[in-house]
């Protein structure tokens, strides 16, 4: 069976697509590109009407190029609007994010045994490559569901409540990946810092990163993206002090001002959040550090803006993510008035993004000089470094290989 699955949205779901890709490589399904694919998964993303409509719009060009392709939906947009989805061309079945574990399990038991093996291709039980999908790293999801409730965000509705995989799976999922020959893990999850809080006995993600961190597994671990408030001195402390993790942190601040931040019902301050950038860059000034900021939430005075700009300006963060605010439908936000004007929320993204670049070139700009560990991309003429830095590199290495670079 030839497949080819297309992915929107956060790292949650890029992990989502590879253990998908994983499993069907298993059962030999072979990959090919969405024009010559017997199916099709579309793996959603509903974090902003643009999400919403970015997933239906390649639905449509799929049926539209390739009419024969059964094309599978799911995924946070599939969840929240499964009769919307199921009406687009070509879509043969919604499976929502509660049901995505066992999408190929159930999409092959309708198969025939023709159907399932098609002319040969593949081996049956292969493990999946690096480079797979496009990627020499493995983002591992290691948690999904959030109980937070973000007056903002739908996906506490679309993923459910907190659900975490067991531990010792996770450690052994590890081995399986360094053999392999995957050479950097992305632990990543929806609400990454609740890991283990329901399960039973329960742990937590620093028992999970203590627990890599005494073991040798041949593999760099690089931490997704996590709430300033799970952010413990035990968490910086394992990933600064063991070289089994990239010195990497992103830690969304969504805005900086207070009173936002309240309307946001983000459990934190300003203060509060400064205070661990500060401490992470007390004891790594060689530590990347990204944060998310969102502009444009309903009732946002000029004030307000003035006061993420100024943090941010000033802060030791070295990128940043920006997203205007989208309204969706059964959040708390959805019904605040004070909606601002498109135009001055572009104006006002602008502004934050060119401060984003220049906290991104200072960081830069710093590495001169140093060497870093690197991991080599495509063709081997890239690297991104332990610390986040994409770097060009003289020909004469492969892709999937680790280099010391000088920068």
């Amino acid at each position: 069976m030839r497949y080819s699955i297309l992915t929107f949205g956060c790292r949650v779901n890029q992990a989502d697509s590879l253990a998908l890709e994983a499993e069907l490589s298993a059962r030999g399904a072979v990959p090919a590109e969405p024009g010559h694919a017997d199916v099709v998964f579309v793996n959603t993303c509903s974090v902003t009407a643009c999400a919403d409509q970015g997933a239906r719009q390649a639905i449509r060009r799929v049926h539209r190029h390739n009419p024969w392709a059964r094309i599978v939906v799911t995924g946070c947009y599939a969840t929240r609007s499964p009769r919307d989805v199921e009406t687009l061309p070509g879509v043969a079945a919604v499976v929502s994010n509660l049901c995505k574990d066992t999408i190929v399990g159930d999409l092959f038991e309708g198969l025939t045994t023709a159907e399932r093996f098609g002319d040969g291709e593949g081996a049956c039980g292969a493990a999946i490559a690096p480079g797979t999908a496009g990627r020499t790293a493995w983002m591992l999801r290691v948690q999904t569901g959030c109980e937070e409730r973000c007056s903002y965000c739908i996906i506490p509705a679309t993923r459910g409540a907190s659900r975490s995989r067991a531990l010792a799976d996770v450690l052994d999922e590890f081995d399986r990946l360094a053999a392999a020959g995957y050479k950097e893990i992305a632990l990543t999850g929806v609400h990454l810092g609740a890991f283990g809080r329901d399960l039973a006995p329960a742990c937590s993600l620093a028992d999970l990163l203590e627990a890599i961190a005494s073991r040798a597994y041949p593999l760099l671990f690089r931490v997704s993206s996590l709430e300033p408030m799970d952010l413990s001195p035990r968490i910086v402390d394992v990933v600064l002090s063991s070289p089994a993790f990239a010195p990497h942190f992103h830690l969304p601040l969504q805005h900086g001002s207070d009173s936002v931040l309240a309307r946001m019902r983000r459990p934190y301050t300003l203060a509060q959040y400064a205070a661990r950038v500060e401490a992470i860059r007390a004891r790594a000034p060689h530590a990347a550090i990204g944060s998310d900021v969102i502009v444009g939430f309903p009732g946002e005075t000029d004030e307000e803006f003035e006061a993420t700009l100024a943090y941010l300006r000033g802060s030791p963060l070295t990128y940043l993510h920006v997203f205007c605010y989208s309204d969706r439908p059964g959040t708390g936000a959805s019904s605040l008035a004070g909606r601002v004007h498109g135009a001055v929320v572009r104006r006002r993204a602008s502004r934050l993004r060119t401060a984003g670049h220049d906290l991104s070139e200072a960081f830069r700009a710093s590495q001169a000089g140093t060497v870093r560990r690197a991991l080599t991309l495509e063709d081997g003429t890239l690297a991104v470094t332990d610390n986040y830095v994409k770097v060009h590199i003289p020909r004469g290495h492969a892709r999937n290989e680790w280099v010391d670079v000088r920068i």
